[in-house]
C-alpha cells in the first residue's frame, strides 16, 4: 500500500482522516493555491504528515528552477523525513533544481521554522512549530538557506531624538503622515500592496502577490486593528511608506493583560530609501503605542540583511531565532 495521497483539488481535503497531524484548512489551501498536497498516512488512514507544493516564482512572476514546500506538519523525524523525501523526489521529477521550505507558496504567506525560542511566549501573527521540526528538515538533507530574527523594546519611552527634526524636514518636502482609515480599509490597503511590490522586490525570495490574495490575508485581523498603529506616509497623495502594528492579541488569549504592540512590517518608497522615514514610522509607531498604553514592542521577523534590523537594533534585543531551508537536488541523488 502507497502510505502517501496524492491530493489536487480542494474538495478532496475533506477525505482525510485526522491522527496525530490535523488536514490543512480548505481555506488555507484556497488563499495560497498549491499544485500538490501530499498526506502520509498509516495503514488505518491517520494522517502522520503533511505539506504541499509549488513552484518557485521570481521578482516579475517567473516561474523559476526552484520549488517550494510548505503547509508541513508531521508526527516525528521518521514521518517527517519520509514525507520530505518523498516532496523532494516529486520536485526533482518536475525539474527542479533545489527545493526550498517551509515556505507556504510565498514569502507573503507563513514561511521559515522557528529554531531558538528563546524565554518570550509566542506572538500573535507568529510562526510557531514543535521543536524537532527543524530536525525533520535536516536528517532529510536541507541546510539552512536563511535565518531571521524577531527583537523586543521593552521600555517604550525611549525615542529617537531625530525624529521630530526629520518630521518637519519631511513636511517641508510634502510629506505628511496619518493613520489608516478604517472607513475605506480596502482603498488604503490597496496602496499598501502597491508600495510594497516596489519597496520588497529586492527582497530575499520575493515574489509578487495579486491584490486580491493580499486583502483576504489582511481582511481578518481588521476587526483587530488600532488604526493609530499603523501609519501611512504620503507626499501628493501617494503613498511612500507605511508601518503596520497590531495589539499581541496572544497576551489576552493567556489572560494577560494587553501590554505588548507587534510592528509587523514597514516598507519605504525606493525612492525614498535611506532617508530616515523607516526610522521615522518606527519611532512614531512605538509613540503612539506608548500613548494608548503600551509598554512594550516587538519588532517581528527580519531577514538577517533587512535595513530594519539596524532600526530595531537601537531600540530592543532578539528574543527569537528562525531559519530558513534549501536542498539541492542532483540526479545522482535519486
Amino acid at each position: 500500500m502507497n502510505p502517501f495521497t496524492m491530493i489536487n483539488r480542494i474538495e478532496d481535503l475533506a477525505s482525510l482522516r485526522a491522527g496525530p497531524v490535523e488536514p490543512l484548512q480548505a481555506e488555507v489551501f484556497r488563499l495560497t493555491d498549491p499544485s500538490r498536497h501530499l498526506a502520509l498516512q498509516d495503514a488505518t488512514g491517520r494522517l502522520l504528515a503533511r505539506c504541499s507544493l509549488w513552484r518557485a516564482h521570481d521578482a516579475h512572476g517567473v516561474p523559476t528552477t526552484d520549488g517550494l514546500i510548505g503547509h508541513y506538519a508531521a508526527l516525528d523525524p521518521d514521518a517527517g523525513r519520509e514525507l520530505l523525501e518523498h516532496a523532494s523526489n516529486w520536485h526533482w521529477s518536475e525539474g527542479r533544481e533545489r527545493v526550498i521550505g517551509p515556505m507556504d507558496g510565498s514569502t507573503w504567506h507563513r514561511y521559515r521554522l522557528l529554531t531558538e525560542r528563546g524565554t518570550e511566549p509566542t506572538f500573535f501573527l507568529e510562526p510557531d512549530n514543535p521543536d524537532d521540526w527543524p530536525r525533520h528538515f535536516t536528517d532529510a538533507g536541507f541546510v539552512p538557506l536563511a535565518t531571521y530574527t524577531s527583537a523586543l523594546n521593552s521600555d517604550l519611552s525611549q525615542f529617537d531624538p531625530r525624529s521630530d527634526r526629520r518630521r518637519a524636514e519631511f513636511e517641508r518636502n510634502g510629506i505628511t503622515i496619518r493613520t489608516i482609515a478604517l472607513e475605506r480599509f480596502d482603498f488604503d490597503l490597496a496602496a499598501i500592496h502597491e508600495l510594497s511590490l516596489e519597496a520588497f522586490a529586492r527582497n530575499f525570495l520575493y515574489s509578487p502577490i495579486a491584490l486580491e490574495t493580499f486583502i483576504a490575508s489582511y481582511t481578518p485581523i481588521r476587526p483587530q486593528l488600532v488604526p493609530e498603529l499603523v501609519l501611512l506616509a504620503e507626499r501628493d497623495g501617494q503613498l511612500v511608506g507605511f508601518i503596520f502594528g497590531i495589539p499581541d492579541l496572544m497576551e489576552s488569549a493567556r489572560g494577560e493583560p494587553r501590554r505588548t504592540v507587534v510592528v509587523k512590517s514597514m516598507a519605504v518608497h525606493p525612492a525614498c530609501a535611506g532617508n530616515g522615514l523607516g526610522g521615522l514610522l518606527v519611532d512614531d509607531c512605538q509613540r503612539a503605542a506608548r500613548k494608548l498604553g503600551f509598554q512594550r514592542a516587538i519588532h517581528a521577523l527580519m531577514h538577517e540583511t533587512n535595513r530594519s534590523r539596524s532600526i530595531s537594533a537601537r531600540y530592543g534585543t532578539i528574543i527569537r531565532r528562525y531559519t530558513l531551508y534549501a536542498k539541492s537536488l542532483s540526479e545522482n541523488e535519486h
